[in-house]
C-alpha cells in the first residue's frame, strides 16, 4: 500500500490555480474551426518559456485525486476494511492476484509498485477525459477556441513519457535477473542442443534473430505510445463527432458512446499493464529457468555424495 502512495506522490506536482469560464456559444466573431480535436495539447500557460499544456493540467488533477483517495483509505487501516479502504484493497489485491497469475510470485513482489501503479493512473486518466467539460470548457483566441482540459492520454507526450519509463525499468530488470553476459546470451544465445555443422548454423540463425529481436525491443516504446494514444484520441474524435451529428441533440447521442469509452478506458490500461508485464516476464523466464536446471543438477550431485552403504531417501 505505502509503494503505491510514494509512486503517486512522485507523479504529484503542485497544480496551478486556474480559472475557467464556457465558450460554448461562439456568436461573437467567426472561430476557426478544426475538424476534428488537434493532435497537439494546447499551451495554456501565462508564463513566459514556461510550457504547461491542458493535458498536464488533467494529469495533475488525476494524480491529485489518487493521493487524496489513497491518504483517506489508508489513513484509518481496519482489520476488517470498510468504505475507501476495502475498495483500494480490493483493487491492488485483485491486480495482484491476476498478475502474480501471470508472472510468477517472485517476479510480481519485484515489480507490482510499477504495474499496478500504471494500470490505476492509467485508468482513472482515461475515465477523467469523459467527464462533461474536458475539451469542451475553454476560451476563444484570435477566434479559436481552446480547451481547458484535454484527455491526459490523448496527448502523445504523456503515453510516450509512461512507455520510456517502463523501458528504463525493463532494462534494469533484465540485467538484475540475467547479467549483462546473460542478457546478452538471452537475446542472441543459441537455443536447444545442437553439436557439430548444425550447432554452427543455429548459432549464426540465433545471431540474426537476436538483431530482429533488438529491433523489436526498440520499437517496444512506440507501439505502447502510439497504441494507448490512438485509442484515447479516436474516442475523443469520435464523442465529438456523435455530439455533431445533429447539435439540436448533441447532449443525448454521444451517451451510449460513453458507455463504451468507459469500456474502452479500462480495456487500455490492462492492455497497458499485461503487454509490459508479459515483455517484463520474458525476458526474466530465462533466468529462472537456468536456476531451475542448475538446481537439480546440484540436487543431482548431492545425490551421489552419500558414503558407500548409505542410501539417498528422498
Amino acid at each position: 500500500m505505502r509503494s503505491v502512495k510514494v509512486i503517486l506522490m512522485v507523479l504529484w506536482l503542485t497544480a496551478l490555480p486556474l480559472a475557467g469560464w464556457a465558450a460554448e456559444h461562439a456568436a461573437q466573431g467567426a472561430p476557426k474551426h478544426h475538424e476534428g480535436i488537434p493532435l497537439h495539447a494546447e499551451d495554456i500557460s501565462f508564463i513566459e518559456n514556461f510550457g504547461i499544456s491542458n493535458s498536464m493540467i488533467v494529469t495533475w488533477l488525476v494524480t491529485a485525486a489518487l493521493v487524496l483517495f489513497v491518504t483517506i483509505a489508508t489513513r484509518k487501516v481496519q482489520d476488517v476494511p470498510s468504505g475507501a479502504q476495502n475498495l483500494l484493497e480490493w483493487l491492488v489485491e485483485g491486480l495482484y492476484t491476476m498478475l502474480e497469475n501471470i508472472i510468477g510470485t517472485q517476479l510480481v513482489k519485484k515489480t507490482f509498485w510499477f504495474f499496478g501503479t500504471i494500470f490505476i493512473f492509467i485508468l482513472a486518466c482515461n475515465w477523467f477525459g469523459l467527464i462533461p467539460g474536458v475539451g469542451t470548457v475553454g476560451w476563444l483566441e484570435n477566434g479559436e477556441f481552446k480547451p481547458w482540459f484535454r484527455g491526459a492520454n490523448a496527448d502523445l507526450n504523456l503515453t510516450s513519457a509512461m512507455a520510456a519509463v517502463f523501458f528504463v525499468c525493463w532494462i534494469v530488470w533484465a540485467l538484475q535477473a540475467n547479467g549483462v553476459g546473460g542478457f546478452i546470451k538471452h537475446i542472441f544465445g543459441a537455443k536447444g542442443e545442437t553439436a557439430g555443422a548444425i550447432k554452427v548454423v543455429m548459432v549464426i540463425v540465433f545471431m540474426l534473430v537476436g538483431v530482429l529481436e533488438v529491433v523489436s525491443i526498440m520499437f517496444r516504446p512506440v507501439s505502447l505510445s502510439f497504441r494507448l494514444f490512438g485509442n484515447v484520441y479516436a474516442g475523443e474524435g469520435m464523442l465529438e463527432a456523435m455530439a455533431k451529428i445533429m447539435p439540436s441533440m448533441g447532449w443525448l447521442i454521444p451517451v451510449p458512446f460513453y458507455f463504451m469509452e468507459l469500456l474502452v478506458g479500462l480495456v487500455q490500461a490492462l492492455v497497458f499493464m499485461l503487454l509490459t508485464s508479459v515483455f517484463t516476464l520474458l525476458i526474466t523466464q530465462h533466468d529462472e529457468d537456468h536456476d531451475d536446471h542448475e538446481g537439480h543438477d546440484h540436487a543431482a550431485g548431492h545425490g551421489h555424495a552419500h558414503p558407500p552403504g548409505q542410501r539417498a531417501h528422498h
